[in-house]
C-alpha cells in the first residue's frame, strides 16, 4: 500500500465519525443522559485523533498523484486548503470534548455548555469534512466535477452508438 491508499482509507474515518458522534450527542440530549454525553465526547476526541493521520497522509499522497492523467493541481490545492480548515475544526471540537470530559471526571455531570457547543461545532465540522471530501473526490473522479454531466453524457452516447 502506498500513501495515497492510506490517505483514502483514513480520510473516511473523520468524515463518517463526526456525524456519528453528532447523532450520539443529539440522542444524549433527547434522553437527558449524562453517560451518553460522555460517550459522544469520547467519540469526538477519537475522531479528532483519527483526523491526524488522515491529514498527515495527504502530503505524501499529493506527491504520488502529481502528474497523473486527469489530476488537476487546482483541485489538489483546493482540497488541501479545505482539509486544513476542516481538520482545525475537528481538532477544536475534540479539544472542547476533552475539556468537558476532564471537568466531568469522577462521577460529575457533564458541563451544561457541552451539549450546545458540541452540537453546533459538530455540525460545522461535519459540513467542513463533507466539503473537503467532495473536493478530494474531484481530484480523481471527474464525473463529480461541476459541469461534468454534459461531458460525461457524450462518451456514454458514443459508447452506445458503437455497441449497436
Amino acid at each position: 500500500m502506498n500513501w495515497a491508499h492510506w490517505h483514502l482509507l483514513l480520510n473516511h474515518l473523520p468524515v463518517i465519525g463526526t456525524p456519528f458522534a453528532i447523532g450520539l450527542e443529539a440522542f444524549a440530549v433527547w434522553r437527558k443522559s449524562d453517560e451518553m454525553e460522555k460517550a459522544s465526547a469520547g467519540c469526538f476526541v477519537a475522531v479528532a485523533l483519527l483526523t491526524i493521520p488522515a491529514y498527515l497522509t495527504g502530503c505524501p499522497a499529493k506527491r504520488l498523484v502529481r502528474g497523473l492523467p486527469g489530476v488537476s493541481q487546482s483541485f489538489v490545492h483546493q482540497h488541501e486548503n479545505a482539509a486544513l480548515i476542516a481538520a482545525l475544526a475537528v481538532w477544536g471540537l475534540g479539544s472542547i470534548s476533552l475539556l468537558a470530559l476532564f471537568f466531568s471526571r469522577r462521577s460529575r455531570p457533564m458541563p451544561r455548555w457541552f451539549a450546545p457547543a458540541s452540537l453546533m461545532a459538530g455540525i460545522v465540522a461535519a459540513g467542513l469534512m463533507a466539503w473537503t471530501a467532495n473536493l478530494g473526490g474531484q481530484i480523481r473522479h471527474t464525473e463529480i466535477r461541476s459541469g461534468a454531466s454534459a461531458a460525461a453524457s457524450a462518451p456514454a452516447a458514443q459508447r452506445k452508438a458503437s455497441d449497436e
